[in-house]
């Protein structure tokens, strides 16, 4: 390797030249900023007289492959191909006659010296090579102006340059004076230097790579120039098209698949040259696959897969951002490819789980065990019998036999919860794809709502308004307020139409009669509404009735009778919320093994010293350090615990704590040695699995609990309170709302303790997050008003946050306990209700 510092329009000239831009490289990526920048520079050096302008590194190696004097650019096409596109500005600014320069043969030496061979025939004289489709966009800014393509980051700076230069601010002979200070350090390759461990060294600063950049360097750089070429063609630009060139997240979801583990998105290159070399793979059959899956994925992205059905579905759950499914999917459409699954069975699959995807919204479960689920869930299905046989049924099956969070929710839990959320509320892409459901569900006569509302054609239109004149006022009748209050972003109240403005707070009969009225609507939910002559409480109640029926036929849940010899483990990750005190743990999984365990105890244990081989020193200065956090559960001194087992070392792990305790402390580590926690994950027994409500089991204990609390907590809240549509549950939880979408209260019945939250838990994490920290900066007034200080938790490594109230030394096994825990409950969430809730709502 050598190197020399030169000026750049030095290393560009010659006719004879050619700099080629390898197929591994990425395409040319700066943006406007950057070449303003570059451009602003140019100006400083003429204006501050200034001789040299250092202009970074331009690594190349030559090519003894190539005609005339070819050299492969390693690093620094981004700084060559820009500055071509300001001399090929210039050349056609004094070409078309628009700047007259003071030198006479300018343009002549731009032309010649820089951009292109005067002796070769004119479809390869140009010196400049990009990658494939860049150098077709860069070939026609050669031509006439209406060929430019103009969705090409090429053409965009090409224009931006054009611009620039005419508004004169140096003179056009000025521009070219400033180039020529422009300096390089030229690095010039052997042979037998490696160009993939020197790039992946230059660009560790600057613009970073994408994970996908440094995967296509890995699999083509070290190959010779011609099979480069060819595994390019016939593959990589091929992945590259059915990614929409999101080449990262698609091996994000590949090797998910593949090695049955996400990858962070920061290590999805390690993570792949790890699976390439460990596994031994060679590198066309690696290709190969990936083409394969690319083209799944395509389907993916595009609904492409030759079926208006499935094709619509794909289309929904790409508009409720739903990737989370697609490792999952990616098998789905594999076995279709193989003819294990038919077109029909892919669309069942996909549309059960639209299905769980969408009534798991509406009953506000949460989002952050979906990754784990659909990572595993093929190897799940295959695991009950160890055959891709009757797959459909098993799948159906497999997601019917989810416990607590990660449930199905049934007809009658989907019904209460849809009846009683204020749609209106939620997000958009929600409340849009619910009407968009209910007016296209079952009829091939479909409207496009989506393209409608987002050209604002069409709009949600309350049909009792929001805000109420003296004619609503009497035609509703004297609980007005109440029935306003309860009942005005629901579902019942809700349609489409294209001429809201018109409505506004028209009265019923108004809105029903006007001109494109509801008896004029084409809208066919609209249908029913125009029947009506009146829009009081019994029509919303009939509506709400009529809209429930129709919601458990379109989002119906699955029905199978299949049923596995063996049953399944449940299975739950570190990185979920759900409560495990209680639960019995039989195994874990880690590091891509899974080991057997007694206990928690065990598994604490276990984990922390995996960590610990890994690297020793994090906990050893836990173990020696004095501070009060996470160090208080590690010491070099077994007796300063009641209860503690040894990592190694002579250094003991704190062990009388309680389940969600270990938990914690283990997050915190994964935070420390910087694990993803969604790796690490739990199969619990479940010793009452042939029947959950037999007498005895804890599934059975809770629900009786809440068939007591729930009337205690209801009472206190009201009639229509944030407790009024809740059933008993299995669970140990239960929510009540109150009327913000993925906010709510939450009461918690455990062996050991009571709890009542506040939950901020959104899909969102940064909104959880922001209302928190919100509702956090009022902590002094909260807390004065209620007179107790509150657990203020905002879950930084985790996706909710909340604050809650302990009741200690109560356990839902004692029923003499109950009577002081459904108190607890009832008095603490409504105070919650009545001091925090406010506050809540104020910053919504």
């Amino acid at each position: 390797m050598k190197g020399s510092e030169c000026k750049f329009v030095k290393y560009m000239e010659g006719s004879d030249k050619r700099f080629v831009i390898p197929v591994y490289q990425r395409n040319y990526d700066w943006k406007t900023e950057n070449c303003k920048q570059l451009y602003d520079d140019l100006v400083k050096i003429i204006k501050g007289h200034r001789k040299s302008h250092f202009f970074g590194s331009l690594v190349s190696v030559y090519n003894p492959d190539g005609h005339n004097e070819e050299f492969l650019i390693i690093d620094g096409q981004q700084r060559l191909t820009t500055v071509s596109l300001l001399f090929l500005a210039m050349y056609n600014l004094i070409d078309n006659g628009v700047i007259v320069p003071e030198t006479a043969n300018l343009k002549q030496r731009i032309f010649e010296e820089y951009l292109v061979d005067k002796w070769k025939p004119e479809d390869t004289r140009i010196k400049l090579k990009p990658v494939k489709n860049d150098q077709t966009a860069f070939g026609k800014l050669f031509s006439d102006p209406t060929e430019h393509i103009r969705e090409s980051n090429l053409t965009v700076n090409y224009d931006y340059f054009y611009d620039r230069i005419q508004k004169q601010e140096i003179t056009i002979d000025q521009l070219y004076d400033a180039i020529c200070c422009l300096e390089i350090i030229n690095i010039r390759l052997d042979m037998d230097d490696n160009p993939q461990l020197i790039f992946e060294s230059l660009n560790s600063t600057g613009l970073d790579l994408s994970e996908g950049d440094k995967i296509r360097n890995f699999i083509l750089m070290g190959l010779p120039s011609k099979e480069q070429e060819a595994y390019y063609e016939k593959y990589w630009n091929k992945i590259e098209v059915c990614t929409k060139y999101d080449v990262s997240a698609f091996i994000r979801d590949y090797l998910s698949v593949k090695q049955q583990a996400i990858p962070q998105q920061k290590k999805i290159y390690i993570n792949f040259k790890d699976f390439v070399e460990l596994g031994k793979i060679e590198t066309e059959p690696l290709l190969a696959e990936m083409l394969a899956y690319a083209k799944r994925y395509q389907i993916l992205l595009e609904g492409n897969s030759g079926s208006a059905t499935l094709d619509a579905c794909i289309d929904r759950l790409n508009r409720l951002e739903t990737t989370v499914t697609r490792p999952y999917f990616l098998e789905v459409l594999r076995l279709y490819n193989e003819n294990k699954l038919t077109l029909t069975q892919v669309t069942e699959i996909f549309l059960t789980t639209e299905n769980y995807l969408f009534r798991r919204t509406m009953c506000d479960l949460p989002t952050n065990a979906l990754n784990k689920i659909f990572l595993m869930l093929h190897r799940e299905i295959v695991r009950y019998d160890s055959t891709e046989d009757d797959y459909v049924e098993k799948f159906k099956y497999a997601l019917l036999s989810k416990k607590e969070r990660a449930r199905f929710p049934d007809d009658v839990e989907f019904k209460v919860a849809f009846e009683g959320r204020p749609v209106y509320l939620m997000n958009s892409k929600n409340k849009i794809y619910i009407l968009e459901r209910f007016e296209n569900f079952g009829t091939s006569e479909d409207k496009d709502v989506y393209r409608h509302c987002d050209d604002g054609t069409y709009s949600i239109e309350h049909i009792m308004p929001q805000h109420l004149t003296p004619i609503w006022q009497k035609e509703l009748g004297d609980d007005y307020e109440q029935i306003h209050e309860v009942w005005l972003h629901r579902m019942a109240n809700l349609t489409l139409t294209a001429y809201n403005s018109k409505y506004s707070n028209s009265s019923f009969t108004e809105k029903k009669t006007m001109q494109n009225g509801f008896d004029d609507s084409g809208i066919r939910m609209n249908t029913w509404i125009a029947k009506k002559e009146k829009w009081t409480l019994a029509e919303l109640e009939e509506r709400s009735e009529h809209l429930m029926g129709r919601a458990l036929s379109i989002w119906a849940a699955p029905v199978t009778e299949y049923k596995p010899e063996e049953k399944q483990l449940d299975t739950y990750t570190l990185e979920d919320e759900d409560e495990l005190t209680g639960r019995l743990i039989a195994k874990f999984a880690f590091k891509n093994t899974e080991q057997p365990v007694t206990s928690w105890v065990e598994m604490f244990q276990k984990v922390i010293q995996i960590l610990y081989a890994e690297d020793k020193a994090n906990i050893t200065k836990l173990a020696m350090s004095e501070e009060e956090n996470i160090a208080l559960h590690f010491n070099t001194n077994p007796d300063a615990f009641t209860k503690s087992v040894e990592i190694g070392d002579g250094i003991y792990v704190w062990t009388n704590t309680s389940t969600q305790s270990k938990l914690s402390v283990l997050s915190r580590l994964f935070k420390l040695y910087n694990e993803d926690p969604s790796d690490l994950i739990f199969y619990l027994r479940d010793e009452n699995a042939a029947n959950e409500d037999e007498p005895g089991s804890c599934y059975e204990l809770r629900r009786k609990y809440w068939t007591y609390a729930l009337p205690i907590i209801q009472k206190v809240h009201g009639e229509d309170g944030s407790f009024s549509n809740v059933n008993p549950s299995r669970d140990n939880w239960i929510n009540g709302f109150f009327g913000i979408g993925g906010f709510y209260l939450c009461c918690v019945a455990n062996f050991d303790a009571a709890r009542a939250e506040v939950v901020f838990g959104r899909g969102n994490k940064q909104e959880n997050k922001d209302a928190f920290d919100s509702l956090y900066t009022h902590k002094a007034e909260i807390e004065s008003a209620l007179g107790a200080t509150l657990q203020w938790n905002r879950g930084d490594d985790i996706k909710s946050s909340k604050v809650f109230i302990q009741l200690n030394n109560v356990s839902i096994e004692n029923e003499t306990d109950w009577l002081q825990m459904a108190n607890f409950h009832a008095d603490w969430t409504k105070k919650f209700y009545d001091v925090i809730v406010p506050y809540i709502q104020q910053a919504e």
